[in-house]
């Protein structure tokens, strides 16, 4: 078994933008550098830099597990700002493990791809990774694990349990989606979803809804950052199942939680009631933001 790690530089683009393609470049090779200096102290090896990131695989889940911790502990101890100045550097990260096949150097396998679609799954400053994952750590580092539920990774066809790492000494416990309930989910028979004052109610069994901004879309919200079909809202394995199909992403806020999934291509069960903002995050200015409400 061998676990790998995705670790992804938040708004590269951004960055590059800022600083011009010389510039961001030589700040982003220094940055990952320094992070695989990192890894290597923690038992990890570097399969390769991915332009904005790390490919990385580990012995031992606690391992790579720990290197994580200690590189966003690092980041948010002493921040790093690109060109000195702006908004400091952040990290989205995916763990998974498994049977991973290396031909010439390079890794290949399930383990892999569900690694990536976690990484692009976490917001900034997240870690994510799996039941599998969690199973094999050692007790205290179990801990800090909590649940975000089921989800539908790209590619799989059955519902993979998540969790996210609250690495963070003074993370809220409770801003968990539901928490360890998330394991045996109640019978659900329709959900409720509101914007700009419609209110759409999809059953157990029922169509599909589309949101987006096409007129021709089941909710239809008229903003640019909106794609023209931009998340679908599904039945699928016994729950409500939201998937992401738009160019910017979806940012989904389930119950009392502070810190979003981030879907880019990917999909969750939505569960309870919470926000689904459309292209931006909910605290951006007029943000088109959906109200869901799943009952049973």
């Amino acid at each position: 078994m061998t676990t790998v790690v995705f670790a992804d530089l938040v708004g590269s683009t951004g960055i590059f933008e800022r600083l011009g393609d010389a510039t961001a470049s030589q700040f982003v090779t220094q940055l990952t550098s320094a992070l695989s200096k990192m890894v290597e102290k923690q038992h990890g090896r570097v399969v390769k830099l991915l332009g904005d990131g790390l490919f990385v695989v580990f012995q031992s889940e606690s391992d790579a597990v720990a290197a994580c911790i200690a590189i966003q502990s690092r980041l948010l101890e002493k921040p790093v700002y690109p060109g000195g100045q702006g908004t400091p550097v952040q990290i989205q990260m995916g763990i998974e493990s498994g049977e991973v096949v290396e031909i010439d150097g390079d890794c290949f396998g399930d383990a892999v791809n569900c690694a990536a679609r976690l990484a692009d799954l976490a917001g900034a400053d997240q870690i994510l990774t799996t039941q599998r994952v969690r199973d094999a750590l050692i007790a205290a580092q179990r801990t800090v694990l909590r649940s975000i539920g089921p989800m539908y990774l790209r590619g799989k066809s059955e519902a993979t349990e998540v969790f996210r790492v609250d690495w963070k000494a003074d993370q809220d416990a409770d801003a968990t989606v539901m928490g360890a309930s998330l394991y045996k989910l109640p019978k659900v028979q329709g959900m409720a979803l509101s914007y700009g004052g419609q209110t759409l109610r999809l059953n157990a069994h029922g169509d599909k809804l589309s949101l987006g901004r096409s007129t021709t879309a089941s909710m239809a919200i008229n903003d640019s950052r909106v794609s023209r079909v931009h998340a679908v809202v599904h039945w699928q394995g016994d729950q409500f199942v939201l998937g992401d199909v738009s160019s910017f992403g979806t940012w989904v806020y389930m119950g009392n939680q502070t810190e979003p999934l981030v879907l880019r291509r990917t999909d969750c069960c939505l569960v309870g009631r919470g926000q689904i903002a459309l292209g931006c995050e909910r605290h951006t200015e007029n943000a088109p933001l959906v109200e869901f409400a799943v009952g049973t």
